[in-house]
């Protein structure tokens, strides 16, 4: 099963999101392409309500500790409750040009 499979898997299981977004970005990067190493992640759901952003990315970040230890390198993630996704239009922000790695364009 290829990571980003995985991480949507893990990422409904375990927070039963309303909306979820997650494009893999390897490609702007200074990565091989198929090693699935960059990616966006809009992940909008109730279970983050009594959070605050910190914690939430943290959240994240547990869950997906065993892809972070075996490839992921990077992880642009918006961890919004439903009500602040319908705030912001239902829109998903672009991530920034990559700075680094020397990649070609």
């Amino acid at each position: 099963m290829r990571r980003a499979q995985r991480i949507q898997d893990l990422v409904t299981r375990e927070l039963a999101p309303l909306h979820l977004e997650l494009v893999d970005e390897t490609h702007q990067h200074n990565a091989p392409p198929e090693g699935e190493s960059h990616f966006r992640l809009l992940v909008v759901s109730d279970r983050f309500a009594d959070h605050k952003p910190l914690a939430r990315q943290r959240i994240i970040n547990g869950l997906l500790a065993a892809e972070f230890a075996t490839g992921l390198h990077a992880l642009a993630m918006h961890t919004w409750t439903p009500a602040e996704w319908f705030d912001r239009g239902g829109l998903t922000p672009a991530s920034p040009p990559c700075l680094g790695g020397g990649k070609a364009t």
